[in-house]
């Protein structure tokens, strides 16, 4: 297989050659999902390259159910619903070997007419944040781990039976054991395999505690590159489970039994290139690095929204668990929200709040305003846990609901100041629409209590 990603020349030559013959273009939506086009490539040669494509602006305006809802002011009925620009981003150009003969890339989205880049879309946000970090020389790298349930059933079965007597890949935890995740090897191989073939590079693949619960690990990059590849990854992992007639689930708690994680690992590095958070400190921390997790900690529980956007992102966080409540750092400590690993240049701080449903460019945006925040405040670093944080009753606590969570959102002007009104508002209106729709369900379980007990 030739190098990829390729250059728009590499392009050029496949499809002259009759190896692609077909380019998706992709926007992220509010959901981290992959929306977009996918096009004849000659015309997308012809076209596409130099004048961009469209989409309608409700697509950064529904709920998970593509329904349009009311609240947005970028998008609504009163506004026509109009379209936006999709500008391609070239740098993300690469082959899809799960999809023969098909390129795919990521689209930046501008107002029509010169209008310049929308706010609400989530590669901006985290572009914004990650100017305010440049501005004192510094640049976010980020590693996104995430987890997810693997079925023997496809998603046409799954749909058609509610979800539920499903057949997970694996019958017991197979946390890592070599013999339990060879009976999904095949498909774990072809994942990892075949995200190498689109540019992605990955470390390993390992079980976990739920029963089919797995893990695939990337390598990190810059901050936008290990979004990108997030998102092409998950979208691209559940096609290949498809393909082969099974299901995979990124779901934050999918069951009763262990959640999906997606652990974030974040660092900085200095105009030179190097480490700006290895030092003398506490931890070999430096004084940016001290200041970086305290900026973190501080920032938590107001931006939580953006790691945890979903009523069913907060389940995941049960006592005795892998899934951290308390707002407290430590070295190598899985019991706290925050976890300083790595040494020398590799010494980074994992984050353990978010799940697997996560956008990973909100995620990694709340990541650098919070770390911008402790460096221009000069926070100073609270004592380091050594033991177990969930039984420090002076801890904080991360929100324990989303309701909980959108309060301190809109209350935040730790929020305001980073993200911006527009940016603030759009994204607590998504969450008001998800709380709506749920607080009018019926859900099984009150059916089970209530009716013949009633």
């Amino acid at each position: 297989m030739k190098k990829v990603p390729l250059t728009l020349e590499q392009l050029r030559v496949a499809v002259a050659e009759g190896e692609i013959d077909t380019v998706a273009l992709a926007l992220v939506d509010m959901q981290g999902r992959l929306q977009g086009k996918r096009f004849h490539a000659p015309f997308f040669l012809d076209q596409v390259v130099a004048h961009g494509s469209e989409g309608c602006d409700y697509l950064l305006a529904v709920d998970v159910d593509m329904n349009t809802v009311d609240g947005y002011a970028m998008s609504s009925w009163e506004r026509g619903y109009g379209d936006l620009a999709m500008k391609p981003d070239l740098g993300t150009l690469r082959r899809v070997p799960w999809q023969p003969g098909t390129a795919l890339l990521l689209a930046d989205l501008e107002w029509l007419g010169g209008g310049g880049p929308v706010t609400a879309s989530p590669r901006q946000i985290l572009r914004r944040q990650l100017g305010r970090l440049a501005a004192h020389g510094l640049t976010a790298y980020a590693g996104t781990e995430l987890e997810f349930v693997l079925f023997r059933d496809s998603y046409e079965q799954a749909w058609q039976r509610g979800y539920r007597e499903l057949t997970p890949a694996n019958q017991y935890n197979v946390d890592y054991s070599l013999l339990g995740t060879a009976r999904v090897e095949p498909l774990l191989r072809r994942i990892r395999t075949e995200m190498a073939g689109a540019g992605l590079t990955p470390e390993s693949a390992k079980g976990e505690c739920n029963l089919g619960q797995h893990e695939i690990a990337f390598r990190y990059d810059e901050a936008v590159a290990c979004a990108d590849h997030h998102v092409i990854y998950k979208n691209g992992a559940k096609e290949i489970a498809a393909q082969e007639g099974m299901s995979i689930t990124f779901m934050a708690k999918p069951n009763a039994r262990e959640g999906n994680s997606c652990h974030i690992h974040f660092s900085l590095r200095d105009a030179a290139g190097g480490s700006a958070m290895l030092g003398d400190g506490p931890a070999h921390l430096s004084v940016t690095g001290q200041r970086v997790l305290a900026g973190l900690l501080a920032t938590m529980r107001e931006l939580s929204l953006l790691f945890a956007p979903n009523i069913n992102s907060y389940k995941r966080y049960q006592p005795g668990s892998f899934a951290p409540t308390a707002l407290r750092w430590g070295t190598d400590n899985r019991t706290c929200a925050l976890r300083v690993v790595g040494h020398g240049q590799g010494l980074r701080v994992e984050n353990r709040v978010p799940g697997a449903d996560v956008n990973p460019y909100l995620a990694i945006a709340a990541l650098v305003a919070g770390a911008v925040h402790g460096i221009e405040n000069e926070l100073e670093l609270a004592a380091e846990c050594d033991g177990n944080a969930y039984d420090d009753a002076a801890a904080e606590r991360v929100p324990g609901t989303l309701r909980d969570a959108l309060t301190l959102w809109e209350s935040s002007s730790v929020a305001r100041d980073a993200f911006g009104d527009d940016v603030t508002v759009h994204y607590a209106n998504m969450a008001r629409v998800e709380l709506a729709a749920f607080d009018a369900a019926v859900t099984d379980w009150e059916l089970v209590r209530g009716f013949e007990r009633l």
